[in-house]
């Protein structure tokens, strides 16, 4: 097996594209991927201030390597959910690769903020991932704006947008539907904008580039997420894959090329944002989410 290339011996098949590519060539190919990714849908640009969402799981630490890499302006942001050994062992991995190639970070703790994600979810009796979700997007934009950046990036990649994209099909949720896009603009004046730079690539991709690039991840995925729907229907999406090589990314990003353009011609819903009455934070609702969720009020 040689890479297309350069004609040396190949590490890696890229079905999908039909090449195979030794690993010099391979990490040039993911590097462009990325950049094109970030260039297509305008996600930022080099002068600007973007905070990476880090868990110290593969997508995260790699777009964080990759984004230095490519010369931007990165700081990465963890959050410690508190769930237990978990937390601990991914906040290591941030600090050590963090500490490794010299990285900015900030750190959010909800155990001393009283908010760990296992005791809210037991207090407002609800699934444990959709409350991660909540608590996460919240201090996502919270630092975002305190700390004056300009953007939010986050390691979700092409798996986890066509399987959620599945999903959110075939249970027909129109909201989630409208923000099944790369690139989710600001609104108001607290609202980050949110983008996505590994959205070209998949899983295998993203391990196959950090195990090249000896980036220490934490492997073990989240005890709360087993049974995830989500991990169904990348199963499905994965099988189909396998016969039909190039699916997930047709799938999604046809979507996204006809959900852009709606996009393109709406309107932001600014006039509706409020100051949510208890944290201050904008909110399309008296009361933002993050407030009702601790404060174990109705959704």
């Amino acid at each position: 097996m040689k890479c297309k290339i350069c004609k040396e011996k190949a590490i890696i098949k890229l079905k999908r594209h039909n090449i195979k590519l030794c690993k010099e060539h391979f990490n040039d190919f993911f590097l462009k991927q990325v950049d094109r990714a970030i260039k297509e849908f305008k996600m930022f640009k080099k002068e600007e201030k973007v905070m990476v969402c880090v868990s110290g799981g593969k997508d995260s630490l790699v777009l964080w390597y990759v984004l230095k890499k490519l010369g931007y302006n990165t700081v990465g942001m963890y959050v410690n959910l508190g769930i237990s050994e978990y937390s601990e062992n991914s906040k290591k991995k941030v600090l050590k690769f963090a500490k490794l190639f010299d990285l900015e970070y900030k750190i959010v703790d909800l155990v001393e903020l009283g908010y760990p994600v296992p005791k809210i979810a037991k207090e407002s009796r609800r699934a444990e991932c959709s409350v991660c979700g909540v608590i996460k997007r919240y201090y996502f934009n919270k630092v975002a704006y305190d700390e004056g950046f300009d953007v939010v990036a986050t390691g979700h990649n092409l798996d986890d947008e066509a399987s959620r994209l599945l999903g959110n099909i075939l249970h027909w949720n129109d909201e989630y539907l409208k923000k099944q896009v790369p690139v989710l603009p600001a609104e108001g004046k607290m609202l980050k904008k949110k983008v996505k730079p590994l959205i070209r690539l998949t899983e295998k991709e993203i391990a196959s580039y950090a195990f090249l690039n000896k980036i220490d991840y934490l492997i073990e995925e989240c005890p709360l997420s087993k049974g995830a729907t989500s991990l169904v229907y990348k199963d499905a999406l994965n099988l189909i894959e396998e016969n039909i090589v190039g699916t997930k990314q047709f799938f999604y990003f046809q979507y996204v090329k006809k959900l852009q353009k709606e996009l393109e011609h709406s309107q932001n819903k600014i006039g509706s944002l409020k100051e949510c009455k208890i944290c201050g934070m904008e909110s399309f609702n008296d009361i933002c989410s993050f407030c009702r969720l601790v404060r174990n009020e109705e959704q």
